[in-house]
């Protein structure tokens, strides 16, 4: 190796330690606000947000087959006034609602929260004090933290539509009131930033079970806040990866001493 060489693998090093040392917690800092203030949009308790919030919606479709009124209240359906025609009896309109008794679970929200917690928890889980020792160490927490994220961007843009028969038997249905009859059903699911509304109704065509649908949406303000927060830090993570990727080749890059302390309780 002649000179050059050995002061570019010097001053490479160099740059690798201060990445190490300041770079990656200076991330993990932005990283930890970013998210902290994602959780504070959620409407459930989490990481010191209360939760609970409460939002009013209308939800209509054109010609005027359905429209739904609710109250969102944390993750939950508390009250709603629902009304469809029936969609082979155009003059035939079902009426139902949702109260506080039997809220409709919208079990997404939960799960991106809970994600989202356990992405904060790995944060703070590292020591600010803590020395890294080499860009694997650094790379299995961006790695785990990039994980949680996508599954709670996945929760809520990803939703996992239950089959006819599963929702007809769904303790949300059966809290309706008054009940359905047996060959109509509601959905209500969320989908990036909007809350979605499906009313599907059964029937037997020449033997064969038929499934008709119409559906309405409403915009959820605090979601496109979420969803921008979840992309950005996703975006984050992935600069910091590719950074110390580049590192990694370099197998010989270490930090010689550290503390004892642990990374992850």
């Amino acid at each position: 190796m002649n000179d050059n060489e050995k002061e570019e693998a010097a001053n490479l090093k160099e740059e690798f330690e201060w990445v190490l040392r300041e770079e990656v917690h200076a991330i993990l800092h932005q990283l930890h606000t970013v998210l902290v203030e994602c959780a504070h949009r959620f409407p459930v308790p989490l990481y010191g947000n209360e939760g609970q919030k409460q939002d009013k919606f209308i939800l209509t479709s054109q010609p005027e087959q359905l429209k739904c009124i609710l109250t969102l209240t944390g993750d939950s359906i508390t009250h709603a006034d629902i009304s469809f025609k029936v969609l082979r009896q155009m003059h035939l309109m079902c009426r139902t609602s949702i109260n506080q008794d039997g809220p409709w679970k919208l079990q997404q929200i939960q799960d991106a929260a809970n994600h989202l917690q356990q992405a904060i928890g790995y944060i703070d889980n590292v020591d600010k004090h803590y020395v890294f020792r080499s860009s694997e160490e650094v790379l299995h927490i961006i790695q785990c933290l990039i994980g949680s994220l996508q599954r709670a961007r996945s929760a809520l843009v990803l939703p996992k539509k239950k089959a006819i028969d599963e929702l007809m038997k769904s303790r949300n249905m059966k809290a309706l009131s008054p009940n359905l009859p047996e060959d109509l059903a509601i959905s209500f699911y969320i989908q990036s930033s909007k809350l979605i509304f499906v009313a599907y109704q059964l029937s037997s065509v020449h033997g064969t079970m038929r499934i008709d649908s119409c559906q309405a949406d409403c915009a959820v303000p605090w979601l496109s806040d979420v969803l921008f927060m979840l992309t950005a830090a996703l975006h984050m993570c992935q600069q910091l990866k590719d950074k110390l990727c580049v590192f990694s080749q370099y197998k010989d890059f270490t930090v010689g001493s550290r503390s004892a302390s642990t990374v992850f309780n």
